[in-house]
């Protein structure tokens, strides 16, 4: 007697179906989904499972879903890549953690082609980085807020670069990467002087991107991030 294959969740069959419109075209961004009897009828599932599914894509940020009658009802394609994948990684990082040294290393790999395109992009707007950097010269931040405008000057150089998948997977890691830096800055004595070196190599990170110098603003960046994690004795070297 062999042993009888498990049989797939229904709701999967919904995704599987969406995903193959989506793929072959038959979907995009805009459109609405059939609804949920005409689904359930389309697959030969119940319709319990075809909101299960719809549930599932609501969270990954794939569709709206809104109650009632009229053109904004329904489930309709969204283009929030950012949001579901950010979700997810978030979950991911509550869920288990990750090991320092393997978010320092993808953060060197992120970060280094954010800086690059960046550099590489005569029509790159970094104002928001401006701003942050400015934020960050003030004389009576703690080291939370320092911290806490640090993450979100490495978020900005990540939005400004318009790679919406490395947007959203800083996004994800930002509470794993704040939260060891945090650590990190318990570690350091000197931490002023370090607030201060900080700074230094934000300016000239931005001083590579304004100029168009790809290669040192990922050479800058990299010595950025290893620097600190092995000034705070939070991970291995990454050189």
């Amino acid at each position: 007697m062999t042993a009888s294959t498990p049989t797939p969740r229904a709701w999967r069959t919904v995704l599987e179906k969406i995903e193959g419109d989506l793929l072959e075209g038959r979907l995009a961004p805009g459109d609405r989904l059939p609804g949920e009897r005409d689904l359930s009828s389309a697959l030969g599932v119940g319709r319990s499972s075809v909101r299960e599914a719809l549930r599932v894509l609501e969270v990954m940020g794939l569709i709206r879903t809104s109650t009632g009658s009229g053109p904004n009802a329904g489930a309709i394609i969204i283009a929030t890549p950012r949001g579901g994948m950010s979700a997810l990684l978030r979950l991911q990082v509550a869920a288990q953690g990750f090991p320092i040294d393997d978010v320092v290393a993808t953060r060197l790999v992120l970060e280094a082609a954010v800086v690059e395109a960046l550099a590489a992009d005569p029509d790159r707007d970094v104002e928001q980085t401006r701003a942050i950097i400015t934020a960050m010269e003030a004389d009576d931040l703690t080291a939370d807020e320092f911290l806490a405008l640090d993450a979100q000057l490495h978020l900005s150089l990540a939005d400004a670069s318009g790679n919406v998948v490395i947007a959203a997977m800083m996004a994800g890691l930002r509470s794993a990467i704040e939260s060891y830096v945090r650590t990190g800055a318990e570690r350091i004595p000197d931490w002023d002087a370090t607030a201060s070196r900080l700074r230094d190599e934000h300016r000239a990170i931005l001083a590579a991107v304004d100029a168009g110098d790809a290669a040192r603003a990922a050479s800058l960046v990299t010595a950025h991030i290893t620097g600190y994690y092995a000034h705070a004795g939070l991970s291995r070297a990454h050189s």
